[in-house]
């Protein structure tokens, strides 16, 4: 034990040769221009929301604006599509997440602790789903929808989604795994039924990976863009990246890109803030759902 520690301690304080330095150094900028790239066009769009039109429309490449203009949020704000698009889409969130997080969550208790016939078979083939595009079902569901008479409601983006997400199931049941199962045969001695030992054991051990799951649920419907335009004909139903888009059909002609990238930057806050509050706990939850 003693060997493996003064080894761990050599390779620590081993100093580094100029040709391990030269590539260490090499990696760092090649990394730090991908990182510039990716972030770039976030720092730019954040930057155009505080330019004026004339600065945006001159060709000149800047990201401090002179002057700077922040009317274009309050302009936003004010606009009623734009808040109807906020509430719409909180409509959405609020239920689905709701309702698909704990039918996803006991879909994921059974496929995990319980054993039935066909159990396997059965998760396979509600795994094998998440390689189905959106696109090959999309037009299926829509003629579904349309003979519902839903499509001219909310009710498409909010129904199915009720009856929970795979890839929660699949990262939940990973998670519960890492929960031995002597709990649950204790609590079947004490009498306690399968509802029950979900209810009081297992959800408040998994709360945690299901938080996780659940914020990275509400960023992808915050942002969803494709089943909103798809299912949603009239515009008082149209969620925020709806009607971001309609921002950009009408006010692009205006080359008002000033107010449309507000309106962006607006729209992309709360999953910005979520995410860099919580990265670390999703990240974990992530690593941990994916050990057996």
């Amino acid at each position: 034990m003693a060997k493996k520690n003064n080894k761990k301690d050599y390779q620590s304080s081993r100093v580094l040769s100029p040709k391990e330095r030269t590539a260490n150094i090499i990696i760092f900028i090649v990394l730090a221009l991908f990182a510039f790239t990716m972030v770039f066009p976030l720092i730019y769009m954040v930057a155009t929301s505080f330019m004026t039109k004339n600065q945006i429309l001159s060709g000149k490449l800047t990201i401090f604006p002179d002057p700077i203009l922040i009317g274009k949020y309050s302009e936003v704000m004010q606009k009623g599509q734009f808040i109807s698009g906020i509430i719409n889409t909180v409509i959405v969130e609020i239920p689905v997440l709701l309702f698909g997080g704990f039918t996803s969550s006991l879909a994921a208790f059974a496929f995990a602790k319980m054993n039935f016939r066909g159990k396997n078979a059965l998760f396979l083939a509600l795994l094998a789903t998440i390689m189905i595009p959106f696109a090959v079902v999309m037009i299926p569901q829509y003629v579904l929808f349309t003979r519902l008479r839903w499509t001219n409601s909310l009710l498409p983006l909010i129904i199915p989604g009720c009856f929970g997400n795979v890839s929660m199931i699949f990262f939940l049941r990973q998670n519960l795994y890492s929960i031995p199962s002597e709990l649950m045969d204790a609590a079947k001695i004490d009498g306690s039924g399968y509802f029950g030992i979900y209810a009081r054991i297992f959800l408040p051990l998994m709360k945690g990976a299901l938080g996780t799951q659940l914020m990275l649920w509400f960023m992808g419907i915050w942002n969803d863009y494709l089943a909103p335009t798809i299912f949603l004909r009239s515009e008082k139903y149209w969620t925020l990246q709806v009607v971001i888009r309609s921002f950009n059909h009408y006010y692009a002609i205006q080359s008002d890109y000033a107010l449309i990238m507000a309106a962006s930057v607006i729209a992309m806050l709360p999953t910005l803030v979520l995410f860099f509050l919580f990265q670390r706990v999703i990240i974990e939850s992530i690593a941990i759902s994916g050990i057996k």
